[in-house]
């Protein structure tokens, strides 16, 4: 299965927040490429699903407490404070294809996602 698994820094936060709703939004577009998505950040999951029930997110997301799987990825703090924001796309194989950084274009993280499924 493809995956596209986004790094995010907190829930229920303006650039995190519009992030979400932008991978809510174009979920179908996702789903017609055979890709799940994955959020993850360090918030709890009843925190997760506050979140994910306010917005209506039709996506899972995942609860990394001490940041173990973002070390893993290599999703690096902003200014060594706020957890960084990454996506990965991985392919039917498991091989990372596409990574994109950027703390401060949340809704960029869609498009680039988006476009390098197109091209997988």
């Amino acid at each position: 299965m493809l995956q596209v698994v986004y790094f995010y820094p907190k829930d229920d936060t303006t650039g995190c927040t519009i992030e979400a709703c932008r991978f809510r939004d174009d979920f179908e577009k996702f789903r017609v490429t055979g890709a799940e998505i994955l959020g993850i950040s360090d918030d709890s999951s009843e925190s997760h699903d506050r979140f994910a029930s306010k917005y209506k997110l039709p996506f899972t997301l995942l609860s990394d407490k001490g940041g173990h799987v973002r070390k893993l990825y290599g999703v690096k703090k902003t200014f060594g404070v706020i957890p960084g924001r990454m996506t990965f796309v991985i392919d039917r194989e498991g091989i990372v294809r596409h990574v994109f950084s950027s703390q401060s274009s949340p809704a960029r993280h869609i498009e680039e996602a988006l476009a390098a499924l197109l091209n997988l």
